[in-house]
């Protein structure tokens, strides 16, 4: 069967439903990075912060206390679950759109890699493997880049009439 370019050739019901599927996603994820935005940080430091606390730092805006271990394998068990569920479903959907090989490979299969390092990272960095905070950031950065080049790729090419 070839998928390469699948996606030109469905059903306008599928191609809604598949949209619709995305949008809805695409409203979680940002919003997910809304709640991370307001919660701890975007920088090194406020992330290592809001996982290891700042109890002792006396010029702390916010106290922020060490999650315990529950929270800290309730979070890596939740987000690594839910997100292998949504690249999965979005893999899915990248291998039926006409994309260069290489490309269309990358985008199934890096965010998995970043879900991975980020959140074993946070697990690691709050086993005080401080470093980690720099591989939580960047593969943070680059599932999300990865996630709305994805998404974009989809939804612009259900909007297509004819394979390009």
């Amino acid at each position: 069967m070839q998928l390469n370019g699948l996606i030109f050739t469905l059903p306008k019901e599928i191609k809604l439903l598949i949209g619709a599927f995305v949008i809805v996603l695409s409203i979680g994820f940002y919003t997910g990075l809304l709640f991370v935005g307001e919660t701890s940080s975007t920088n090194p430091n406020g992330i290592e912060e809001h996982y290891l606390g700042n109890e002792n730092d006396d010029n702390a805006d916010v106290m922020h206390f060490k999650k315990s271990e529950q929270e800290m394998l309730t979070l890596v068990h939740n987000h690594v679950l839910s997100m292998s569920i949504i690249f999965f479903l979005l893999g899915i959907l990248v291998s039926i759109t006409k994309l260069p090989k290489k490309l269309k490979l990358f985008l199934i299969v890096e965010p998995f890699f970043s879900v991975v390092f980020t959140f074993g990272g946070l697990y690691l960095l709050w086993k005080e493997l401080l470093w980690m905070k720099y591989i939580v950031m960047f593969s943070g950065i680059l599932m999300t880049l990865t996630f709305a080049l994805a998404t974009f790729v989809i939804l612009y090419q259900l909007l297509q009439k004819k394979v390009a």
